[in-house]
Parts: C-alpha cells; sequence; structure tokens
C-alpha cells in the first residue's frame, strides 16, 4: 500500500509520537550524534518503501521504538500497528496468537479467535525477537510472507488473504544462525529487504547525557519534583559505562535516581554500583611509534591471543563481541591492525587470525552484519611487519 503523498518524519524522530491505536504508547528516539543521523536516513528510507524491514540491534536499544515510526511514517499509518514477542512462546501457542484458531482444535479452544494477523489487515505486523522461533513456525511464516494467507489452527481450509506490512526485529546473529542451522536462509532473505541496524548506547557519545537528562527530568516530574543538576564527575561515570541495558538500563537508572533522590546535585556516589565502576584505562604500548599497534585494552587482549597465541578469530573476538566485553570499534580496530600487516588483504587476514580457507564467507559476513568491514584499498600500500614485534601488552 505505497503512499506517494507520505509526511515527514523528520520533526517525529525528535518528539513523541501518539500512535492511535495505542495513545498511551509514545514513541522517542532522541540523539545528535553520528550514528544516529545514520539511523534516521534508514528510517526515512524504510517510511518510503512498503517491503519487509528487519530491524537489528542489541536487546534495549529500542526496535520497536523504531518499528512504530516506521509505521506511523509510512502509507500505513492510518491503519493498525500490532505487535507480537515471539520469545518464550511454544509453537502451538505463537501459531494461534499469529494465525487464530477455531473452536475445539485444542484444549482451551472454546471459541473461535481470529490472529494477531488478521487484525493487522492494511497496516503493519511487528514481529520481536524473531531470532526465537522455531524451525518449523519459520516455515509457517515464510509461507504467510509469501502469500498473506490466514490457516486458523483447527480449520481445513484458507481463511482468507490479508494485506500487512512486516516489520521484524532481533537481537541475535541472523547469518551465524543460519551458519549452525537454527534459522532459515529462505525466510531471512525473505525478510531482510530493508535492514535498521540500531547502535548500542556506548557508540553514541554525548547521546547518553541528552537521554540521561531528558529521562531524569520525566521521572522527577513524575514525582512532582524538578530535575536535579548533574555534576561533572557524575557526567564522567555515565559516559565511561559500557551500558550493555542500553537504552532500558538508563531509563531504569534514571527512574531510581529520580525516585530516591532528595535534593542536591546527581553525585558520583548517588548511581548505582555498577555504572560507577569504570572499565580499566587503555595500556600504554611500549611499541615503537613507526608501528601502529591496537590501543584499545580489550582489543589489544585479544589481538595478543590470536597473534601471540594461536586462538581463533571466532574464540577470541567474536565470542567477546558476543559477551559485549568487545565494541565495534575494538572490533575495527582489530580489522584495522590486521589489515595493516596483510596489506589490506582479507584472505591473508584469515590466516593471520587462525581460521580455515573455507571461513572466508562466514568471516565477510560476520564483518558486514556488524558493520565492522573496513575497506582495502589504504592498507594496499602498507608495509609489512613482524607481527610479534607489534603485540601488545594487555
Amino acid at each position: 500500500m505505497p503512499d506517494t503523498n507520505l509526511p515527514s518524519i523528520a520533526r517525529s524522530l525528535h518528539e513523541p509520537i501518539a500512535d492511535p491505536y495505542t495513545p498511551d504508547d509514545r514513541p522517542l528516539l532522541l540523539g545528535g550524534s553520528a550514528v544516529m543521523c545514520r539511523l534516521r536516513e534508514n528510517i526515512e528510507t524504510a517510511v518510503r518503501s512498503d517491503a519487509k524491514v528487519l530491524i537489528t540491534g542489541e536487546t534495549g536499544v529500542g526496535k520497536e521504538i523504531v518499528a512504530r515510526l516506521i509505521h506511523r511514517g509510512g502509507g500505513r499509518r492510518r491503519q493498525p500497528f500490532v505487535a507480537i514477542n515471539c520469545a518464550g512462546l511454544p509453537d502451538s501457542l505463537l501459531e494461534s496468537e499469529l494465525f487464530g484458531h477455531v473452536r475445539g482444535s485444542f484444549t482451551g479452544a472454546y471459541r473461535d479467535k481470529p490472529g494477531l494477523a488478521s487484525l493487522a489487515d492494511r497496516g503493519s505486523l511487528f514481529l520481536d525477537e524473531l531470532g526465537e522461533m522455531s524451525q518449523r513456525m519459520q516455515g509457517v511464516l515464510l509461507r504467510f510472507s509469501e502469500t498473506g494467507e490466514i490457516h486458523r489452527i483447527g480449520s481445513d481450509r484458507i481463511e482468507k488473504r490479508v494485506d500487512v506490512r512486516i516489520i521484524a526485529a532481533t537481537n541475535r546473529n541472523l547469518l551465524e544462525r543460519i551458519g549452525s542451522g537454527d534459522f532459515r536462509e529462505d525466510l531471512y532473505y525473505r525478510l531482510n529487504v530493508i535492514q535498521v541496524v540500531i547502535p548500542p548506547l556506548r557508540e553514541r557519545g554525548d547521546d547518553i547525557l541528552l537521554l540521561f537528562r531528558h529521562y531524569l527530568a520525566q521521572y522527577s516530574h513524575t514525582q512532582g519534583a524538578n530535575a536535579p543538576a548533574i555534576l561533572p564527575e557524575t557526567e564522567h561515570l555515565l559516559l565511561a559505562h559500557r551500558w550493555p541495558g542500553n537504552v532500558r538500563e538508563l531509563k531504569n537508572v534514571a527512574e531510581r535516581i529520580a525516585v530516591r533522590h532528595d535534593g542536591g546535585p546527581i553525585r558520583p556516589e548517588t548511581l548505582p554500583a555498577d555504572v560507577r565502576a569504570v572499565a580499566p584505562a587503555p595500556a600504554e604500548s611500549t611499541t615503537s611509534v613507526e608501528h601502529p599497534v591496537v590501543t584499545s585494552h580489550p582489543a589489544a587482549a585479544a589481538w595478543n591471543e590470536m597473534v601471540v597465541n594461536g586462538k581463533s578469530f571466532w574464540a577470541v573476538v567474536r565470542q567477546q563481541f558476543m559477551d559485549r566485553e568487545l565494541t565495534k570499534n575494538d572490533v575495527r580496530e582489530i580489522i584495522k591492525r590486521g589489515l595493516q600487516h596483510t596489506q589490506g588483504n582479507y584472505r591473508k587476514l584469515i590466516e593471520l587470525f587462525n581460521l580455515p580457507t573455507a571461513d572466508y564467507k562466514r568471516f565477510l559476513a560476520f564483518l558486514y552484519q556488524h558493520d565492522c568491514h573496513l575497506a582495502f584499498h589504504p592498507f594496499r600500500e602498507a608495509r609489512p611487519e613482524n607481527v610479534n614485534e607489534t603485540a601488545v601488552r594487555a
């Protein structure tokens, strides 16, 4: 249902928007960092199309907010936005929730029930936590995404066909799950027409303070008080924290402070203990300045584990990245250092990182999926070095 007269969502990306079908839910996307500007551009691209969208990002970054913004800005904005969380539901219940059932089809089915896909007809269907869906349900969803046919549980016929825009979201690496056989490749390419990647909070710079002040003011107002000032040393701790729970964690911290605060500026000791615990500073490098090295402390340790101790990229970098011990910038720094050594040759990088040659495509897919792939051209004239001479003592 493309709409040739779409409203601009530039204003809506900065201010709350009331969804007519969920009036108490007001999507909000704040921030002026470079990564957020790119995110807004991707949302605008999704708004101009009626194609399926796959939203990826860590837990707590605001994937449903982005989904609602895409719906509210597009041609289906006057139609329902229907959301379902696919995680933790057994197949029978998830299928019933999505496509409905007829009376008597299973124990407890006392009446006919329409599914959420039917309720979303002519609107948008948001599938959260797509990566948790079973193989069987992936097959059911694939057929629905291709035909739009509603086949209720217990029915012996196709009930009807609906017109819905599917917006899916996941915090999983679906390419890796495809490689392990846990996710269908055909469904991935069916849904991944437009991909919107939401950056983690730790990569958004001063947006952290902007968001914290916003939610602190909001929760303070709820308590009937003005938002307290924030001391510079407290701001430093907020910026240094890695925020593994992303915006959801930040909102929780702001609310806890607003509820418990008894006046005066917010001091470091006001923050929760885990926020006050700053990660160790990067270790000093004793390597000659003629040889660029990995300078981030976590990245340096990972580099040495691979290049000096002979461990593989999957066992060290990928694992630590998935465990949030390494950031995207850390991974990019490791890739940059490797390309300096191989003069921009990604195939030699596979050998350097102790991977079999058969993993070449999987390695590149991992880098592209997480926006860690670097252009090889700047490294083609670089002078090869002895890797062991440039290892960093982490």
